[in-house]
Order: C-alpha cells, then structure tokens, then sequence
C-alpha cells in the first residue's frame, strides 16, 4: 500500500496521553517503534508480527477504549476514549474471511476498526470493493464518504472505468483520515520510510 509500509498497524487513541498508551502496549509486550501526536490524537506504529501476535494490536487498540481501561483516560468524566486501527497487512483471503460480520483470522486481522466503548463500532477491509462488507455496531458510519466518492454502492463508475481504483485503499484511508480529523505524520513518515 502507497499510505502505509507494507506489514504495518498505526493506532490512534483520542481521550488518553501518549504516555498512557505507550505504557499499554508496553505491558503487552508490543512496545512502540515510532509514536506521536497532533489533532487531539496520539499514535503509535507496529510492525505487524506472526499469528498469534497480529491481532494484539487490534484488540489492544479495542480494549483500549473500554471499561478495563477507563480509569486511563485522560479525563474519565467527560471524554471517551476513542481508536482508530489502520493495518497494511493483507486482506484475508480465507474463506471465512470475506463474509460479512465474521471475524478474520489472527493472520488477517481487519485493516480498518473504528473502537469506542469497549467494541469495535465500524471495521473492514479496502481496495478492491472490499469496503462493501462493513461490520460493526455503527457499520455505516463512512458510508456517506465512502458512496460519494464512488467506493462502495450499486453505481461506481470510477470502478467501471478503472478496474485498479482504489486497489490498494489510499482513497479509503483519505476518507477515514478526513472523517476523524486524524493527523498526518504517521502516514507520511510511513509513506517517506
């Protein structure tokens, strides 16, 4: 993918400190390479690792946002915690994989989940009309974005015209960045490296 180095998680966490979330992923074993924040948004960088180790990422990036975690947040009154997964590892090409609202394999986690209270609202996969098989408990949250740009939906005639639109999901990751107001650097840092 042009966004992201290849094999590659950047979590952003709104509604808790840098420090805090780096000492998470500290304690499960995933220290991170690279970090930062801008937007109101902290951030980290993974590389991403073997099965079963993938999907800590993921379900860090979740829990973070629930009740195990909330005497973290930054201000436990008044914000929730709230993070955005974004993975250049490949998209599951499993059976099980490409059906609606069933988990991926620790080998292909999801490359896209939006997470706040604990679950995961919005998840999916982009490029190659993958964006279609949303799951999650606010699954539709992008689709405005996501129809209007000709990504997903019955009438796409940037697809039609150009079967490579969008293959690798830069598009959809614009869209995604744009929607959460999340900030550049790790994505052009990963994008220079």
């Amino acid at each position: 993918m042009t966004w992201l180095t290849p094999n590659t998680f950047v979590t952003f966490v709104r509604g808790m400190t840098l420090p805090t979330v780096a000492a998470v992923y500290a304690e499960a074993g995933r220290p991170a390479p690279a970090s930062g924040s801008g937007a109101g948004w902290v951030w980290l960088t993974h590389e991403a690792y073997r099965a079963p180790h993938r999907s800590i990422a993921s379900t860090l990036a979740r829990d973070l946002t629930g009740f195990r975690h909330t005497h973290r947040a930054s201000d436990p009154g008044r914000v929730p915690v709230e993070s955005v997964l974004l993975a250049s590892t490949p998209a599951c090409a499993c059976p099980h994989g490409q059906h609606y609202m069933v988990p991926h394999c620790d080998e292909h986690p999801f490359q896209f989940a939006y997470s706040r209270g604990g679950f995961e609202q919005t998840y999916f996969n982009f490029g190659m009309r993958r964006e279609s098989r949303r799951a999650g408990g606010m699954a539709d949250l992008l689709v405005r974005e996501l129809l209007d740009a000709g990504i997903v939906g019955r009438d796409t005639p940037r697809y039609d015209a150009d079967p490579a639109f969008n293959a690798d999901g830069t598009h959809t990751v614009r869209i995604i960045a744009d929607h959460f107001g999340l900030p550049s650097p790790p994505l052009a840092l990963a994008q220079a490296g």
